[in-house]
């Protein structure tokens, strides 16, 4: 069964930093590109980064690029996003995604798009 399982979320401080990762059951996770995405309340999804399969080459968006780094351990199915220098604004809920390519800017932030997609886990940045 295909599965994202993400963990390592929770309350921090701003200023701060925090390690999220995923693990990934049910596929062949070295062929997929990960992403990770997230969602503040009352907002839409926003795309934070990407992390190729292979090649490892990475993205990321302007409003964390910076202070986050993606990385994978395809020997432990596993994408991990460490983000430094937390604001109130990263406060959303995490998710981990998974698709066989690099997705169009246009349909980025639209989940359906996803080939899999995390349960999501809570990241909340006090002042």
């Amino acid at each position: 069964q295909v599965r994202l399982m993400e963990s390592g979320g929770g309350s921090v401080q701003a200023g701060g930093s925090l390690r999220l990762s995923c693990e990934a059951f049910g596929f062949t996770f070295s062929t997929y590109r990960m992403y990770w995405l997230r969602q503040a309340p009352g907002k839409g999804f926003e795309w934070v980064s990407t992390i190729a399969e292979r090649t490892h080459t990475t993205l990321y968006a302007d409003s964390v690029r910076g202070r986050a780094t993606i990385s994978r351990d395809d020997a432990k199915n596993t994408v991990y996003l460490e983000m430094n220098s937390l604001k109130p604004e990263d406060t959303a809920m995490y998710y981990c995604a998974a698709h066989t390519s690099l997705l169009p800017t246009r349909y980025i932030n639209d989940r359906t798009w996803y080939k899999y997609w995390g349960q999501g886990i809570q990241v909340t940045v006090s002042p």
